[in-house]
């Protein structure tokens, strides 16, 4: 059996995925027979823009909100390679759901930083499937970003349209409330009682409006893929000012429901909508439980382009009812990148809320079961000579096992803490070590540098 699936294999055409950010679609695939498909992606963990002013430690496929857009045609056999940046933190995987076969490629896939992992699937079944990170804790991982659409398109393709994009739907949990600039970190509690700061598109409240918005043409038609990552909530997707010609519900592309104002789209869900463009002006998206749209960020825009029927429509071309709105969801002056300024003076907290407290949360309080608090920690009570360069040790080799902290046994994975100098380390270490209730001597670069060098084979960093 292995000998025919082998033969099999290679007469098989191969070929690399192309892969896309979102809002963009790979092209439409025309060959007729199936092929084998090599599909690359890294797990990136980055700040990047949750909101104007507002940052957020993302941990992404590929560098972005949601991942690349994965298409490949059904039959084909798809080898999988998932890398994890060396610098990133933590360990990550991937669920597939258009992959039939126990967890979807996550258990195959579990990849430490600086690691490769290799699995293989057949693509059974046709339609537009969520992927996402399975690492414990699951929620976590998801609420941070780790989510895509794969799209395996049938064997007899849908009809062609001038525009496709892709638009995926995420819950985000900050430790402030929506807005609050700066870098925010993680909450665990919001998330855990489904009570998220933002819900938005593709990653950001800026993310589809302004000079980002979805671009077309009167009379052109438009396909979107849209996806929904979650974690928690389900999306009410419409887009005001159309009607959707076709919808395929749940991403199935077997059958489609004509006429449709609006589109249930569920956690870890998927649908596929089409309209054409009949007259000119600005669309715009949004999730329909609408308090999330101006007041949490699911806005979009399309913006129509050509010259207007005033037989289909007579009003103005820019609807003031929703783009007036005075919800910082609805701003048009954010900018892509980060707000963090690379030149500041160190600051232990800045450094805290980038390395650490995406595990072990904003008030260095843990997650029961998972990862140990640091707040009020017996373990950081009595930082004696060997306990600092145990300190030492940890974050710049990470740690795997049994740690008791505070009566509480933890048994996981802590991986290294990447990019920290001297200097950066010994601010972290004073910061942690003397917060929320702990007390200890402040540790200085000179002193960092001599632990350093006394653990063997371990080099300054940059050296």
């Amino acid at each position: 059996m292995h000998l025919v699936l082998a033969l099999m294999l290679s007469a098989m055409p191969e070929e690399k995925a192309v892969l896309t950010d979102p809002p963009n679609v790979p092209p439409p695939i025309t060959r007729t027979t199936p092929a084998k498909v090599k599909v690359e992606l890294e797990v990136v963990e980055k700040v990047m823009q949750l909101a104007d002013g507002v940052d957020y430690t993302f941990w992404t496929y590929g560098g972005t909100v949601p991942g690349k857009f994965i298409r490949i045609r059904e039959g084909d056999t798809v080898e999988f390679w998932l890398e994890n940046h060396p610098n990133n933190k933590l360990p990550h995987n991937i669920d597939l759901h258009a992959v039939t076969g126990p967890g979807g490629g996550a258990a195959s896939t579990f990849t430490a930083p600086g690691h490769k992992s290799r699995f293989t699937f057949m693509a059974l079944n046709p339609g537009l499937y969520i992927y996402h990170c399975a690492t414990a804790p699951v929620g976590m991982h998801i609420a941070n970003g780790m989510y895509g659409l794969i799209y395996v398109q049938p064997k007899t393709a849908l009809p062609k349209v001038d525009h496709e994009y892709y638009v995926v739907q995420g819950d985000f949990y900050t430790d402030a409330d929506f807005g609050v600039k700066g870098l925010q970190p993680f909450s665990m509690k919001r998330a855990i009682d489904e009570k998220p700061s933002y819900v938005v598109f593709n990653g950001s409240a800026m993310s589809l409006v302004g000079e980002r918005a979805l671009k077309g043409k009167v009379g052109e038609s438009v396909r979107l893929f849209v996806g929904n990552g979650g974690p928690n909530l389900v999306s009410s997707f419409h887009v005001i000012g159309e009607i959707f010609d076709k919808v395929y519900p749940e991403g199935g592309v077997k059958a489609s429901q004509e006429h449709v104002q609006t589109t249930i789209v569920p956690a870890g869900g998927s649908a596929i909508v089409e309209f054409k463009l009949d007259t000119d002006g600005t669309y715009i998206l949004v999730d329909h439980s609408i308090f999330r749209t101006f007041n949490k960020g699911s806005l979009g825009m399309l913006k129509v382009e050509g010259p207007g029927r005033k037989d289909v429509y007579s009003g103005k071309e820019v609807d003031e009812v929703y783009l007036g709105d005075e919800s910082v969801a609805t701003s048009l002056k954010a900018t892509p990148g980060t707000s963090a300024d690379p030149n500041a003076k160190l600051d232990g907290k800045a450094l805290f809320a980038t390395s650490c407290a995406m595990c072990h949360q904003a008030e260095a309080q843990g997650v029961p079961g998972a990862f140990p608090p640091l707040a009020k920690s017996d373990y950081l009570a009595n930082i004696s000579n060997s306990k600092r360069q145990e300190l030492v040790e940890i974050v710049l080799r990470g740690k795997t096992g049994k740690i008791k902290v505070n009566g509480q046994e933890y048994n996981g994975v802590m991986t290294p803490v990447a990019g920290l100098d001297d200097e950066k380390l010994a601010t972290l270490l004073s910061y942690v070590s003397n917060t929320w209730g702990n007390k200890a001597p402040p540790f200085t670069a000179d002193e960092v540098k001599k632990l350093r060098e006394s653990l063997p084979e371990l080099k300054p960093a940059g050296k």
